[in-house]
């Protein structure tokens, strides 16, 4: 195959700027798929990508055009999952940059400018939607010469919709985009971009061949793992399978592989051949942290081992989901989950609910938390009731977030003012036409329960936010433990800073006191620093009126019977118990200011 013909190339975008419609315009006009196939959001196979109109994972397609074979990859939009967009990025040479005629440039398409330009990457710019009635083709038009210095004429503004100017589109990418290089040596460097596990043939790989040639049936290694297995089948997506041959330089496919989990071949990985295999890996490989923990737990406890196995299924699709078993005195057994961010926890609630037909309790998300104890022991814990006693602890550091926000200039200052209640730093503000960019720090705590939904609400919609995990700060933070009846309960214990958390602790009893039903006896919901309790509500008794059935006004009586039933409420205390409804256990995402 002339590798001179090959071209290369992903779309990314702003999520809902019509990433996914443009490829089914393309699909359409290649011919590779036929119209009566053809749905909207084609390469978004998973329910939940077209219920939420999202893309959750990247999907590659082998086209033909004028004579050339263009491979594309559709990419996510959100920033959860930017490390699929990274690794796109790098099995390519250009990117389609999408942007909205009616909404302009948005946080994520600046993330994702700065990842292509970072790979040395070929950019074309493309307005969409320019026949909705609002679109402001002029003024997006300035925005993106402003941001890639391009020239006017470069700019291509299409309708996916409609299918207008998108062969032009086309006609770019072979004009701009540069062809693959021609490989320098023999042995064969695969970089695995995506991988999922099919339950019928094992763990599939996407991957773009660097060097050398991958022939059907050839024994090959995962470099970073060390795995070794057989390509059962190699071939190209149209975007269904069609299997090959071989894969030679330069071009996008899959493998087959008899892999039973992608653990053994990670996302960034180098594909190689087992007998002459490569002196070096490609560059770029590194091992996904999650910064979001959550305790899922089963509402019945006969279902812990459906939730372990559903999630170990979950996981060979999904390399970045890490969970450890967790056990609770009030919720019983569980799993602690890590995720790459509040949406990434929201997807696999829903897949394990749907799915595979759970029940869940989630517990309220955290971040983890490294801790420095007096006798120099590093710990890394990842739910507030993993803090050692305070007293062996020297240090605690939190993990702050580096974040941008577009938005319209006339609402800076309300956008400042809720970094500053969020203990963030604003570090700068710079202009983007009649828009700012606004770059701050703050704790990654702070930002994970209702940032968004206040950053929305103060700028009536108009702000987009993107942010990435930046160092780990030391901070004078405390444990606050919220007691029910007396009794602690480990799973509504949170991490604040000191400054916060008599506030904390006053919003998050109120709250309680409205989920936990009342019973028979008084019920005190208390927060606390240790032994010092900092907030307090009380949850009132239902009374009986056991006076009713005295038909006389005899004082003495009535005031015996109520003594009894004093009695009984005080006793009732001691040894009743509370049921604690799932609802309390997600307080603090519903916590109000």
């Amino acid at each position: 195959m002339n590798i001179d013909k090959i071209r290369n190339f992903c779309i990314i975008a702003h999520i809902d700027h019509g990433k996914s419609t443009l490829a089914d315009r393309m699909l359409e006009m290649t011919g590779t798929v036929e119209k009566r196939e053809m749905k909207s959001q084609l390469l978004d196979s998973m329910e939940l990508e077209r219920e939420k109109g999202i893309t959750i994972k990247l999907t590659p397609a082998h086209m033909h055009w004028k004579d050339h074979i263009l491979n594309l990859i559709d990419t996510p939009g959100h920033v959860d999952f930017s490390y699929e967009v990274s690794r796109s990025l790098q099995a390519v040479e250009g990117a389609i940059l999408v942007v909205d005629a009616t909404q302009g440039i948005q946080a994520q398409t600046l993330a994702n400018v700065y990842l292509a330009l970072e790979q040395d990457l070929k950019i074309i710019p493309v307005i969409n939607k320019i026949d909705l009635p609002a679109s402001d083709v002029p003024r997006v038009s300035a925005e993106i010469v402003n941001l890639l210095g391009c020239d006017e004429s470069e700019i291509i503004k299409v309708s996916a919709k409609t299918g207008e100017n998108v062969d032009q589109v086309l006609d770019a990418i072979i004009d701009r985009v540069p062809a693959p290089r021609q490989s320098s040596g023999d042995e064969l460097k695969a970089l695995i971009f995506d991988s999922y596990f099919d339950d019928y043939r094992g763990v599939v790989l996407y991957v773009r061949i660097f060097e050398g040639s991958l022939p059907k049936s050839a024994n090959i290694r995962m470099m970073a793992t060390g795995s070794n297995d057989i390509a059962l089948e190699v071939g190209v997506l149209n975007p269904k399978m069609s299997p090959r041959a071989e894969l030679s330089t330069g071009e996008i496919g899959y493998i087959v592989t008899n892999l039973k989990a992608t653990r053994e071949a990670k996302v960034g990985d180098t594909v190689t051949l087992a007998k002459a295999p490569a002196a070096q890996a490609l560059p770029g490989y590194k091992n996904v942290h999650p910064f979001v923990y959550a305790g899922f737990f089963p509402v019945s406890n006969d279902q812990y081992k459906d939730l372990k196995e559903a999630l170990e299924k979950l996981s060979l699709s999904d390399s970045a989901l890490q969970f450890e078993p967790e056990n609770s005195p009030v919720l019983g057994f569980g799993l602690r989950i890590g995720f790459l961010g509040l949406l990434h926890m929201d997807i696999i609630r829903e897949r394990l609910e749907r799915e595979f037909k759970l029940d869940l309790i989630v517990t309220n998300p955290s971040t983890d938390y490294h801790v420095t104890l007096t006798d120099g022991t590093e710990l890394d814990i990842r739910s507030a009731s993993d803090l050692p006693d305070v007293s062996r602890v020297a240090e605690i550091r939190e993990p702050w977030a580096k974040g941008e926000i577009i938005t319209p200039k006339e609402y800076i200052g309300s956008i400042l003012e809720l970094i500053v209640d969020k203990r963030g730093v604003q570090k700068n503000i710079s202009y983007i036409d009649t828009r700012a960019l606004i770059d701050f720090e703050a704790p990654m705590a702070n930002l994970l329960t209702d940032f968004y939904d206040q950053l929305k609400s103060a700028t009536s919609g108009y702000a987009s936010f993107n942010y990435e995990l930046g160092g780990y700060h030391a901070e004078d933070l405390v444990r606050i433990d919220f007691l029910v009846a007396g009794e602690r309960i480990d799973a509504l214990s949170v991490m604040a800073h000191r400054s916060e958390a008599d506030a904390i602790g006053r919003v998050v009893t109120k709250k309680l006191k409205e989920v936990i039903p009342r019973q028979n006896f008084e019920v005190a919901l208390q927060a606390a620093i240790g032994a010092r309790i900092i907030s307090r509500e009380t949850l009132g008794a239902y009374r009986k009126d056991v006076t009713v059935k005295i038909h006389t006004g005899d004082r003495d009586r009535k005031a015996k019977l109520m003594e009894k039933q004093k009695r009984g409420k005080a006793r009732m205390k001691r040894f009743g118990k509370v049921d604690i409804p799932s609802d309390a256990f997600t307080v603090m995402l519903k916590r109000d200011n």
